[in-house]
This record gives C-alpha cells, structure tokens and sequence, in this order.
C-alpha cells in the first residue's frame, strides 16, 4: 500500500529551508519555528543586493574529518567563484574556525574577529553556509543579528543554505524592537532605505 501524500502544509515544511537549530519536540519554541519554516518558503525573498557595493566578509566552520579531500580549498574556490559573479562585492577575508561540533560564539576566534572588523565598519556583509556554523544557540544569532544590524551603515548575515537575509524588509520591524537592545542608548537602525536588498523568486 503507497504511502499517504502529505498535505500541502506538511509538504511545505517538509521541503522548506532546514533549521538545523529547531528541536524535535512539542515545546512552543519548536512551534513557532516550525511556522516560520512554512512562511520563508511561501514569501518573495529578500537577498543581497549584487548591485550594491558590499565589503564581504565570509565565515567557514571548518569540519576537518570531512572525508573529501582539500574540502577547504573547494569550498574556498565555491565562494570565489560567486564573488567573480558579483563585481560590487569586495572581498575582505575568510573567517575560518575548526571544530567538530557547533560552536558557542565566544568559543570561535574567528568568528569573533569577523565581528570585531564590522564593528570597526571593515566588513558589512557576512556570508556563511548555514545557521548552524555560527552557534548553537538561536538566541545568540538572533541577538547578534540585531547589534550588526543597528551598525551605521548596517551589517548583514546571509546565510545560503537557509536562504536567510537578516536585513531583508520583513525582518526589519523585529530588529527595530528596543526590547532587545542592550541598554536605554542603544542606537536604532538607520533608515530603512539604506539597507541594500533585492527581491527574487525561489
């Protein structure tokens, strides 16, 4: 007997980006991120801008038992490859970390020097494979999001493989919300008109 076909809601989520940060179980948490999984893939996305002038910093989380061989190199080579495709965007460096497992932010130098370089206005797009390779924690990424984002000119996290733009307009009205801002003279975001982001079909 064939298997039953999934409604068009369990479709969705199950062909929807992957949260790798999202827990199997039933905590309200886990359901909300579930729903937001269903809506990204319903939603026109928002992605960097390859007009806009970009000074790009991109992070890897170097797994090093990867059995292919230089992975490195290749997965180096993949991103320049696309940079060759985007001549507004700037290279600044690679922010490489290894590990086996997902890191806390204050365990990966790397990571914490690509922060460092957009605090000091070097960097203001980060491109990284996945949500995963910054944190284990969804709260840190959430909050560290905002502070990039409140940066003049703001500072974006792209991350490929969730499809994820952290300055895209339908993110903007969170990352305004002064409840998450670390103290009373925390700086607002700049004027929406100055985030570089273009839409495209998925």
């Amino acid at each position: 007997m064939g298997a039953k076909k999934p409604s068009d809601e369990l479709s969705m989520i199950e062909y929807a980006p992957q949260f790798s940060m999202l827990m199997e179980d039933d905590s309200e948490q886990a359901k909300r991120l579930a729903a937001h999984r269903v809506w990204l893939h319903s939603i026109r996305h928002e992605r960097p801008n390859t007009a806009h002038h970009f000074k790009v910093g991109i992070y890897i989380r170097y797994f090093n038992q990867t059995k292919y061989e230089n992975y490195l190199a290749f997965h180096k080579k993949q991103y320049m490859d696309t940079l060759d495709l985007c001549p507004n965007w700037d290279l600044v460096d690679f922010y490489i970390d290894e590990g086996s497992s997902t890191p806390y932010m204050e365990n990966a130098p790397e990571w914490s020097r690509l922060i460092e370089d957009c605090f000091a206005g070097k960097v203001d797009l980060i491109i990284t494979q996945k949500i995963s390779n910054v944190s284990r924690e969804p709260g840190e990424v959430a909050f560290c999001s905002r502070m990039l984002a409140a940066q003049d000119p703001p500072v974006g996290i792209y991350f490929v493989s969730e499809d994820v733009f952290t300055l895209a307009s339908y993110y903007l009205e969170d990352l305004l919300d002064p409840e998450f801002f670390p103290s009373d003279d925390w700086q607002l975001l700049p004027n929406p008109d100055t985030v570089q982001g273009d839409t495209s079909e998925e």
